[in-house]
């Protein structure tokens, strides 16, 4: 806008300077301009030098080129902000800082009115901001640091007062300091770096903006490059980072058709994907939109933090007024008042829990708020959905059963007819049996025109005559064809958690094809490991018949399990959980998830299922691996310990503080540096723990 006036005054690789004219404006705040340049991918820092009227960007000069920095300043308005940057307050800047100091060293060689003066110019922005406090929200800190400096200056001890107000200042910038590079954490994971990609368009290779490309659409990608989009990869074989988005380790290999998604980036190799999700629809847009509600959301941890920072403010006030009831002494009054629990309290958690959520996504893991971080921590039963969860969704054939009455086949006869004919049908079990022919190189069968009954089976007519697959009922009800005789055999498979596939000629059944959702290599190790981090219940819920869950429950050792349940029963599951006291974490990807993702203390979607489930989830996997779960629950219980030792420490240095202030053995000085300095140690131990 012309209205910025921008001049670029200064660059370097990696750095440049901005006059901009409109610094120091209504809505063109220093704070707002450095927040806002920092929500551009590559900028590692901003600074606003108020008095110059000047912008420093620190940028990395491999991600950007210094124009796109300065288009992107160019474009700021302050309703472009986050709001969750409006509502914060103004932060003491560092010239601010440096003014303080040269006003402290010039004091002692002022005369007494010059002195005052200097001394009222100071304190002026505390003071009114105090009385501002007290009419508009009541008794906070800032009524208590307004009546210490006040009554400093009021005693006469000038210096006093200034050098308390400067120490409330240093711990007031490095509280704000800290808080944003807690911020900045989190933005390397809501920006990430545009770029060009070459799309295919009308026959031609075309270069177009990655917000440009349109679902449907072939795009070609190389080494070096990262995918834009999410999608399935139609041709290529490539090796592709994609751990900014997974967490994975180890680059992974794609190939036709496996899916591809935005963050990654191509390590060796050439892709052509058909893009499925574009723009607001791709992982890195959804981890952005995920991240940035979390970040409005507050725990019940915080809102505790929150009640307890403001009631230790009328505890500290009521204290002073008896303090000096008793001692008469001004001095004392201003170092209890000084010691404030407030700061630490207060600012913590949300610095805990942003880092924590940092440290989760780069494991692949979303976590919507500190809410979801508290109430994993807390859980100790896991409730988990059978299909797509504890098993991946592919069926896989375990078993090619020749009956007596099969006298001319041999198994691979039996699966090759079966899979020639289950070719034309488009579902699970059709597919699993048509992939279990391949991985044999069967030859294909020739057979006449297939005929389908809808859910139930198919027939067809082969040389020697007409054979048919389906379920029992189809056969037994419709074709007539008992399997009684068998029942042994049928009995046996479904106790080994198999579904069966029913196979007979005109005249009498031939055959079994048992098949098995594919368990995840990962599974029993998930579970065992949750038990050692604390979990007591394991629980599993399968729409399955009973026989074939328990089948499954019993080889991964699950506590209890509930089958052929529906959408609604398995919220009834949870709650009935819930009210024998347990706290419930519920694992589930299908759009019949819902209501227990809901109901759930803790609802884990996994990245394959449906939107719904997402959406009522508070975690999703990026990753299809269990074990994030146990990251998850890591992540958790160590920044509840962190924030709880935290807590803990701050009550414990500053009632000692309050103790000494109180006695008389810490002068108001002492009691803002010494208060200010713990502050200020837990926001760090919160933000690097969090790394």
């Amino acid at each position: 806008m012309d209205e910025l006036q921008i001049e670029r005054i200064h660059a370097l690789p990696g750095r440049v300077r901005f006059r901009v004219a409109a610094i120091g404006r209504v809505g063109y705040t220093p704070w707002l301009l450095e927040s806002w340049m920092e929500t551009l991918a590559g900028v590692h820092e901003a600074h606003c030098n108020r008095g110059a009227r000047s912008l420093t960007v620190h940028y990395d000069a491999q991600q950007l080129h210094i124009t796109a920095v300065q288009e992107h300043l160019i474009r700021f308005q302050p309703s472009h902000v986050p709001s969750d940057l409006e509502r914060r307050s103004r932060p003491a800047d560092q010239a601010s800082l440096i003014a303080h100091v040269g006003a402290l060293a010039l004091m002692p060689f002022l005369p007494p009115p010059l002195r005052l003066g200097l001394t009222l110019f100071n304190l002026s922005s505390p003071l009114l901001k105090g009385v501002d406090t007290l009419v508009h929200e009541g008794v906070k800190v800032e009524v208590l640091d307004a009546i210490a400096l006040g009554l400093a200056t009021a005693s006469g001890k000038l210096y006093t007062a200034n050098i308390t107000h400067f120490f409330l200042r240093l711990g007031e910038f490095l509280e704000q300091r800290t808080q944003r590079q807690s911020d900045r954490l989190l933005r390397k994971l809501l920006h990430p770096t545009p770029q060009n990609t070459w799309v295919e368009r009308d026959g031609e290779l075309v270069q177009v903006k990655e917000h440009e490309i349109k679902a449907g659409e072939i795009i070609q990608i190389g080494p070096g490059e990262t995918i834009p989009i999410d999608g399935w990869v139609i041709e290529g074989v490539a090796l592709v980072n994609q751990g900014v988005v997974t967490g994975e380790d180890v680059a992974v290999r794609k190939e036709s058709p496996s899916r591809v998604l935005s963050g990654s980036v191509i390590l060796e190799g050439r892709l052509r994907v058909e893009a499925i999700w574009v723009g607001e629809q791709t992982t890195t847009a959804r981890i952005a939109r995920f991240i940035q509600e979390a970040l409005t959301k507050r725990s019940h941890t915080q809102r505790l933090a929150q009640q307890l920072a403001d009631q230790r403010v009328y505890i500290t006030l009521a204290t002073g007024a008896l303090v000096y009831a008793l001692t008469r002494d001004l001095r004392r009054l201003q170092s209890v008042f000084l010691v404030d629990y407030s700061c630490a309290l207060k600012l913590g958690p949300p610095v805990a829990f942003k880092s924590a959520m940092h440290r989760a996504a780069c494991h692949g893991i979303l976590m919507k708020g500190g809410d979801a971080i508290e109430q994993l921590s807390q859980v100790d039963t896991f409730v988990f959905d059978k299909t797509g969860t504890l098993t991946h969704s592919e069926l896989m054939v375990t078993d090619v059963v020749l009956l007596p009455t099969a006298h001319q086949y041999t198994e691979s006869d039996l699966l090759a007819l079966v899979a020639s004919i289950e070719e034309h049908a488009n579902h699970p079990v059709a597919h699993a049996v048509v992939e279990a022919a391949k991985a044999r190189a069967l030859e294909h069968i020739s057979h006449g025109e297939v005929d389908y009954m809808v859910a139930h089976g198919l027939s067809a007519e082969i040389k020697g005559g007409r054979i048919l697959i389906g379920s029992r009922h189809y056969l037994e009800e419709h074709m007539h064809l008992s399997f009684h005789e068998y029942e042994a055999e049928i009995a046996q498979l479904h106790t080994e958690g198999k579904s069966l596939l029913f196979v007979a000629n005109a005249h009498e059944p031939i055959g079994l094809i048992a098949l098995r959702d594919t368990l995840r290599a990962e599974a029993a190790e998930v579970l065992t490991r949750l038990r050692t981090q604390g979990i007591k219940h394991l629980v599993m819920i399968s729409g399955d018949q009973q026989q074939k869950a328990q089948a499954l429950g019993d080889i991964l050792g699950f506590d209890a399990v509930y089958a052929q349940m529906e959408p609604t029963a398995k919220a009834e599951v949870i709650h009935a959980l819930q009210q024998a006291g347990h706290r419930v974490a519920f694992v589930g990807d299908g759009i019949n998830d819902g209501p227990a993702l809901t109901a759930a203390d803790v609802g884990i979607a996994l990245p394959k299922g449906a939107d719904i489930a997402r959406a009522s989830a508070d975690i999703v996997l990026l990753d299809d691996q269990l074990s994030a779960l146990n990251e998850a629950r890591e992540v958790s219980v160590q920044t509840m310990r962190l924030i709880k030792r935290n807590f803990n420490l701050a009550i414990g240095v500053n009632t000692a503080l309050f103790l000494a202030a109180m006695s008389g053995r810490l002068s108001p000085v002492a009691s803002a540096i010494m208060h200010n300095g713990t502050t200020v140690g837990i926001l760090l131990s919160a933000l690097q723990k969090g790394r």
